[in-house]
């Protein structure tokens, strides 16, 4: 696969499993980047602790629903599987409350690409509606992820979009039935690019999205 414009991109993480690429990041988690935490599924010691951390998360025993905090259980979940070799052996070391279903709901979402975890640890995207996202592959995650922000989406409605593209519909119908327009987004523009825009566009007999779109196939490529 190419890095070209217009070829699908990555759908699933890039960076290595229970790395805190996000939580680690202080321009988006401030203070807290430097108390991230990785967890090693090579290292029997950070497995274990990452079974400890898995535990907790399930049992809620920490009452903490912050958006980073779940993304350090989800990166928890994702190590433990890893280091262990299963899903249901990671729900058997975790213990507690833990259950297989559990812990690939969190790894899948630990397996987001990074331009999509990142709305969820700014708090754009609800953990919970990146449990269901995390539930399709390829394209229709980013397609999912980006009506989430530009529709304000419910986790209900998240959660009915996928499992309508699960059941065999195609991501852009599933989101016209939730009353999304695919690729619609409202853009503000300084008054100087707005006017250009507008002159363009009339001198050339085009609308203003095509002039915008032709500009960002070039400056995206």
């Amino acid at each position: 696969m190419t890095d070209g414009f217009g070829e699908e991109p990555p759908a699933d993480r890039k960076s290595p499993v229970g790395e805190p690429v996000i939580r680690g990041d202080e321009t988006i988690t401030g203070d807290h980047a430097n108390q991230a935490k990785a967890f090693d599924p090579d290292d029997p010691k950070s497995v274990a602790e990452a079974a400890e951390t898995v535990r907790a998360f399930a049992d809620g025993s920490t009452g903490s629903e912050d958006s980073v905090y779940m993304l350090r259980g989800a990166a928890a979940c994702a190590a433990l599987v890893r280091g262990v070799g299963s899903y249901k052996g990671a729900a058997e070391e975790a213990g507690g409350e833990t259950t297989v279903a559990f812990i690939r709901k969190w790894a899948r979402v630990h397996d987001l690409p990074r331009s999509i975890r990142r709305h969820v640890a700014l708090g754009q995207i609800a953990p919970t509606a990146a449990k269901h996202v995390a539930r399709v592959g390829g394209d229709a995650r980013y397609q999912l992820a980006w009506a989430i922000l530009d529709n304000s989406l419910t986790v209900r409605d998240v959660r009915a979009i996928v499992s309508e593209i699960n059941d065999g519909t195609s991501p852009e119908r599933a989101l016209r039935r939730h009353g999304v327009t695919p690729g619609e987004v409202t853009l503000s523009l300084p008054p100087e690019v707005y006017r250009e825009l507008r002159r363009q566009a009339a001198l050339t007999g085009e609308e203003p999205e095509s002039v915008v779109a032709r500009a960002l196939e070039r400056e995206l490529e």
